[in-house]
Formats: C-alpha cells, structure tokens, sequence
C-alpha cells in the first residue's frame, strides 16, 4: 500500500500541492488527473523521490519513502514524459546501461531484456537506435527500462503523450497486462478516456488540492449516465440524466441540434475541475 499523508510541495511562495492525502492499493490502477498545473507531475516527482516534500511523507507498506531509504526507493519505477534516452544507444545498450546503474549482473539484464523486449513485441527492433524509433517504440523502450529492476510500483507521467491512436492502444494493452500481474500502477494523463479505460480508481487534483476520488463509473454514474449535447451558436451544451426515459423526453422536446449519448469520465472531469477553467 501507498499511503499520502499532508504532502506538501512548495516553490517559494507557489505551493504546487497542498496537504494530499491518499491510499492507493497494492495492485491498484491509479489515476491522478487534473488540469495543467495542478500538480500532478509535481506530486509524481516525489513518489520517485526526485523532488523532497516541503512537508507531509509517503510510506511505503507503512514504511517512509527517502532518497536515503534505498530498499522503499527500489520498489519504484518511474516512467517520465520525456524521453530520457540517449539516441545513439540502440535497445540493448539502453537496457545494459540501466541495469548497471543498479548494480545488476550482466547476465541478469540480459536475461531480462529478452523477456521484456519480447513481451513489448520490440524484440525484432532491437538493434535500432533510439533516435530511429517511433514514438510509440520509444515510449515502449522506457517502460521496459523502467522494468528491468522488476519493481513494485511504476509511476507513469503522461506515458502516452503524442501517440498516435495505434500506438496508444498498444501501450493500454500492454499496461493491462502488467496489472494483471500485480504490478501497482499510478498514472497521470490528460486523455481521459485512457483513464476510464484502464484506471480502477481516478483522483481529480485541481490547484494541488484533492478535489474528488472515486472509481470512473461511480463517477459517471453520480452525473447521470445519459448525456444531451445541444448545440446553438457555434456552443456545446450538455445536460445529464440518471433516467433514460428523461433523456428521451428531454431530447424529442431540443431542437435538431440535439444528440444524445452515454456519459464519459470526460464529462465529469469537466464539470468537477473545467467549470472555472
């Protein structure tokens, strides 16, 4: 279990996140979304310990997280936005690079870069540098980097960010199948529909502040699961409904411009935290 207990990140007078507390579950898929700026990647910044708490502390199966506590530390993989890979390194020498880094035997990581270059289906582009690789392929690459020290927990920073459709389903794919095997995953992003997708439990954070958490159809389901968009003027309106003979109702009485659907997680998020944006 991961618990958040008053995490508190400032930047001088800025506080990015204000008094977080959460509970995520071992084996738990979890959704932290939010706005730009919200502090998202800020509060995933210090689960990976890259940035210290102003105040507050992460534990650990009721252990604190520290740079200093190195057997907490290494239960954790992070995932970044970026691509933190040097282009000239191929798939191999990005694997062999990291393993050393934690002092693996070279013979442990080459053993698990076949399984987990197969496992991704890069096996085939392994000789490849990074710079020649898709998107897609790169941002498999950093989730078999961020695997190969077979970690309990992988922090996910926008892990999908400029995917192409494809691409982006592949990876959903692959990170179910690595939940199946137990593996706690925290993800943030900013499709959503990734997250009614894959998370079991999403937290809304806006301003740095928790805002709402709940699993993606409670949500859904406490708006109302019918939706009507209408639209005058060049804007979009949507009226929810828990009924569907309401609905119904509602939409014979619009105007052509009506159409009626199933509620998404989207439609939640922006009534919860995009009111005001």
């Amino acid at each position: 279990m991961i618990e958040l207990k008053n995490l508190t990140k400032q930047f001088g007078d800025f506080t990015a996140v204000r008094d977080l507390n959460l509970k995520i579950e071992t084996g738990e898929f979890f959704g932290l979304l939010g706005p730009n700026g919200a502090g998202k990647t800020t509060t995933i910044s210090m689960l990976s310990t890259v940035l210290l708490p102003s105040s507050g502390e992460i534990l650990i199966n009721g252990k604190p997280l520290t740079r200093r506590n190195s057997v907490e530390k290494q239960k954790l993989s992070v995932v970044t936005q970026e691509y933190s890979m040097r282009m000239d390194m191929n798939m191999d020498q990005v694997m062999e690079y990291q393993g050393r880094l934690y002092y693996m035997p070279l013979k442990a990581i080459r053993e698990k870069t076949e399984e987990l270059l197969s496992f991704t289906g890069l096996t085939k582009h392994r000789k490849r540098t990074v710079r020649k690789l898709s998107g897609g392929m790169k941002r498999r690459l950093m989730v078999c980097r961020a695997l190969l020290t077979e970690p309990e927990i992988l922090l996910l920073d926008e892990p999908t960010a400029g995917m192409d459709p494809i691409a982006r389903r592949q990876m959903w794919n692959l990170l179910r199948q690595l939940n199946e095997k137990d593996l706690t995953i925290i993800l943030t992003t900013h499709y959503i529909d990734e997250a009614q997708s894959l998370c079991d439990r999403v937290a809304f954070i806006d301003g740095g502040e928790l805002n709402t958490i709940d699993t993606p159809q409670n949500l859904i389901d406490r708006l109302g699961i019918y939706a009507i968009d209408e639209t005058s003027d060049k804007t979009l309106k949507s009226k929810y409904f828990h009924d569907r003979a309401e609905a119904i109702d509602y939409l014979s009485k619009a105007d052509s411009n009506a159409a009626m659907r199933n509620t998404t997680l989207e439609d939640v998020f922006i009534e919860t935290v995009g009111k005001h944006l």
